[in-house]
């Protein structure tokens, strides 16, 4: 049957990028899973348990990674067990070692420990990425730090800023994405070696009641895999609250994703900003001239898919009876893996935005022209007072003068006349002559400039003194 007779699922069929796909691939997971079952045999042995032998060690060690998933189908045929399937297929090509692989585990000893690792290894895929994103929009915004622009409150207009500055607002979401990422790999536990209730009680049994040794075991175990720790106490899983914790921070990605894709739709629409667009690239099948922002649209689309998931790790979570149920299994199966390759997906499609958005400075500057008279309103009223103007009177006429500038724009006139209206009121006799000199923009951008400049060379440049980072092998932009 051909991929296309049957349904492929978009995050691994056209958008996510290879090292996800394969991180969560089964080829990955199981060779994990052989990992941790040598990692507790090794420890074990090096404990006492003397019928473990170099040789199924020896073998074991041989063959992490020759996997054989039709002979693991066929046993889970018979088994309906997938954990006991894949002991078997390893105790094939591995003969010396069948009686002890899994001894005195329970199938959460490789499944869940498997799980954290690869969410580990996700976590690291991500910050690479991130670091990626953070260095393209920080170019941007260094370039435009003082192209001054009209700011917006409620979508209307409100004083300048600059773009760079806006950009900023982008980044700060995504630095904050990042420190809550670092922090939870950084400090990402392990299950461990813990048994089928947590009780530790089949380990306990294996060394004759020696509760040292089954500490030493737990800790030797965590150390191979590369854990400083364990959860210090789990029933037969890990708590599946932890779940919900780690796709949140991930789920936060797509948070600052759309919230960044929908400023530069917007902005867009207003012909301040475009989002690359190849050669070739089709905006509309109908409308020729069009060049929709389909790279934002599309990490909105994803990021809202991403937002939703840590939902279900949250339900998850609640519905755990006692010291397990399996009904965390075939939903975590989706929901974790998914998480992660729709981050990796929204981040691979914001480092391609970030490195070749580009600022439409005329649109940008007749947009400020447009509007600045307005915003000088307040520098203007404070000159007048100076020169001896009544600040009541002063007031009052710029109020009656705006509104029918306003009005005058909302009627069609291209251009916004407020200055020449208070130039020919005798109110303002005395500042007519120095009127347009009030009108340049960066008096009206406070310290956006610096704003911006200080964020990028503090708070940014230690985010990517960590690391270089990657834009992703994207299947498609």
């Amino acid at each position: 049957m051909s991929d296309h007779d049957t349904f492929q699922h978009p995050l691994t069929g056209r958008y996510a990028a290879k090292e996800m796909r394969e991180l969560f691939g089964q080829q990955k997971r199981m060779g994990v899973w052989r990992r941790l079952w040598l990692a507790l045999a090794e420890s074990e042995r090096e404990l006492g348990l003397g019928q473990i032998s170099q040789e199924a060690l020896a073998q074991m060690r041989a063959n992490l990674d020759s996997l054989d998933f039709n002979a693991a189908a066929e046993y889970e045929k018979q088994f309906r067990h997938d954990v006991m399937a894949h002991v078997h297929a390893f105790g094939d090509v591995a003969p010396a070692a069948k009686a002890i692989i899994h001894l005195g585990a329970t199938s959460c000893y490789v499944t869940d420990n498997a799980d954290l690792i690869l969410m580990r290894e996700g976590l690291a895929l991500l910050l690479s990425r991130l670091r990626g994103v953070i260095a393209a929009f920080a170019d941007f915004a260094s370039r435009e730090a003082d192209t001054a622009c009209v700011g917006a409150t409620h979508f209307q207009v409100a004083q300048l800023t600059t773009v760079g500055k806006r950009a900023s607002l982008w980044l700060q979401d995504l630095v904050a994405d990042y420190h809550e990422l670092q922090r939870i790999h950084d400090e990402m536990p392990l299950r461990g070696v813990k048994g089928t209730t947590g009780t530790q009680a089949s380990f306990l049994e294996l060394f004759d009641g020696d509760a040292a040794k089954v500490k030493k075991l737990n800790e030797m175990v965590c150390t191979k895999m590369g854990f400083a720790r364990s959860f210090a106490v789990t029933g037969q899983t890990y708590p599946r609250k932890y779940d919900y914790n780690v796709l949140s921070a991930v789920a936060g990605i797509g948070i600052s994703a759309q919230k960044l894709a929908t400023d530069i739709r917007l902005l867009m629409g207003l012909g301040e900003l475009d989002e690359p667009f190849e050669d070739k690239q089709i905006g509309s099948s109908a409308m020729a001239y069009k060049r929709n922002p389909m790279r934002s649209e599309r990490v909105c689309a994803i990021s809202r898919w991403l937002i939703n998931l840590p939902a279900n790790a949250a339900f998850t979570a609640a519905e755990q009876w006692l010291e397990r149920t399996l009904d965390d299994s075939a939903n975590r199966r989706m929901s974790i893996p998914e998480a992660f390759l729709a981050a990796d997906v929204v981040l691979s499609l914001l480092h391609n935005i970030g490195s070749g958005l580009k600022a439409n400075h005329a649109v940008i500057a007749a947009r400020v022209k447009r509007e600045l008279p307005l915003m000088a309103t307040e520098a203007i009223i404070m000159a007048a007072v100076r020169a001896g103007g009544d600040r009541q009177q002063v007031h009052e006429q710029i109020r009656v003068h705006s509104h029918a500038a306003i009005k005058r724009m909302k009627e069609g006139a291209p251009d916004n006349d407020l200055l020449s209206r208070l130039a020919g009121d005798a109110t303002f006799a005395k500042v007519k002559d120095t009127l347009d000199t009030l009108l340049d923009p960066a008096r009206f951008v406070g310290l956006a400039p610096t704003q911006t400049r200080d964020y990028l060379g503090g708070e940014v440049k230690s985010v990517l003194a960590q690391g270089k980072g990657t834009a992703g092998d994207r299947v498609e932009v």
